[in-house]
């Protein structure tokens, strides 16, 4: 293999590392999606169990106000792109359920994607331990 090629592997090598770090991003992003939504359909049951409660609600820079929930008939959903709708409760546990269905997909997309990437860093590295072995370890040679 010339010098030109290994520079061409070296160079796709890189690539594949910045897409597969890249993946790994999308993946975890991913992962922090899907566990706020069941926090979301998990919240949504609890106040339909106990329709008075206390709780506590964020006003940012870590404070809180502490406030009753009388009533959970309706839940208000952001559906993207600063719009939001109002649903009530058993509506907004489908939708969030649909999401999570959509979003554990792209999980797994992203995650045979990231296989692949990986199989192909593999087999690059194997190129590049064997281009290294076959060139000559003193340049005189």
């Amino acid at each position: 293999m010339s010098e030109e090629k290994a520079q061409q592997l070296m160079q796709q090598m890189q690539m594949l590392e910045t897409y597969f770090t890249d993946l790994s991003q999308r993946e975890s992003t991913l992962y922090s999606v899907l566990r706020e939504a069941v926090a979301a359909i998990e919240s949504i049951k609890a106040i339909n169990q106990k329709p008075t409660s206390d709780v506590l609600v964020p006003v940012g820079m870590g404070s809180f106000v502490k406030t009753k929930i009388s009533s959970s008939d309706r839940i208000v959903l952001n559906i993207g792109a600063g719009v939001s709708l109002e649903k009530d409760s058993s509506a907004a546990i489908n939708y969030l359920e649909a999401k999570i269905k959509e979003i554990e997909v792209a999980i797994q997309d992203t995650s045979s994607k990231k296989h692949d990437a990986a199989q192909q860093l593999e087999q690059g590295k194997k190129q590049i331990n064997q281009l290294i072995q076959g060139y000559p370890k003193n340049p005189s040679d």
